[in-house]
């Protein structure tokens, strides 16, 4: 596969990476009990003053000046959400829509689950920052949706397990480390910002790794393959970084160094 290593053609796969969480958030131990439907509920009721939370609990953008993270290398903050993604938006059927669990499972058998069981299981809510691998950062987003966590302990991996593909319409794909699936930040997310995701922001699943550029946050999840062995994904195969830590600037695969990836 060609790698984006310069112009023209590495200036149209950066501007069709996906979007992604940021580095930094927690899922509250205080919502294990709750819907994403309430999460989002409770997020958006929120009546505590900002001027009355302590400062670790400030988004980034409303932290005192003094106390703003750093922006990873080469991001910029701009004025809007974009919207980027690669193929069309998928139409979504609550009768028809499932959400798969399958390769290396402890059970050996593939799980599937229907749009209900999954708006049923309990959700949780990060706020992190947003970095896409095109450079451009969007502060303290909020996301409610089901912890990867949740979906480990329920329908955990078998031992030897040590990646999981994410698989959306269309075929796409995105390979990351059980390390970062399992990370306490990481959701599949059904809300932002207090309000159900749109179908251009990846309704009605998209899975958020809050320490990963972009492209690794897949919109329209359908199926989590674990993996006892490394495997790229969509982009990974076409020249993006197999890892993708934006603290690293991993954007592209000539940038990897011995072991942070299969060949390709």
């Amino acid at each position: 596969m060609v790698q984006p290593d310069t112009g023209a053609r590495e200036h149209r796969e950066r501007r069709q990476g996906l979007l992604a969480a940021g580095p930094e958030g927690a899922v509250t131990d205080d919502q294990a009990g709750q819907t994403a439907e309430g999460v989002a509920r409770a997020a958006a009721a929120d009546q505590q003053p900002a001027h009355q939370r302590p400062a670790h609990q400030q988004p980034a953008h409303q932290q005192p000046a003094h106390q703003q993270p750093a922006l990873p290398p080469g991001q910029y903050i701009p004025r809007t959400l974009p919207v980027l993604h690669y193929g069309p938006v998928p139409a979504f059927n609550s009768q028809t829509w499932d959400l798969r669990i399958m390769g290396a499972t402890e059970s050996g058998d593939v799980v599937k689950l229907r749009w209900d069981d999954v708006a049923e299981m309990p959700a949780g809510q990060v706020t992190a920052d947003f970095h896409c691998v095109t450079k451009f950062t969007v502060l303290g987003v909020q996301w409610a949706g089901l912890p990867a966590t949740e979906l480990l302990r329920r329908f955990p991996p078998a031992a030897a397990v040590t990646h999981v593909m994410i698989w959306a319409d269309f075929g796409y794909s995105a390979n990351i480390r059980i390390s970062d699936f399992a990370a306490e930040g990481t959701l599949l997310a059904t809300h932002r910002d207090g309000e159900r995701l749109s179908p251009e922001h990846g309704y009605p699943l998209r899975l958020v790794v809050p320490h990963l550029y972009a492209w690794k946050s897949v919109k329209w999840v359908r199926a989590l393959e674990y993996l006892t062995a490394d495997r790229r994904g969509f982009w990974e195969e076409r020249g993006y970084h197999n890892i993708a830590d934006p603290w690293q600037e991993q954007r592209y695969s000539y940038q990897e160094r011995e072991g942070e990836g299969p060949p390709l």
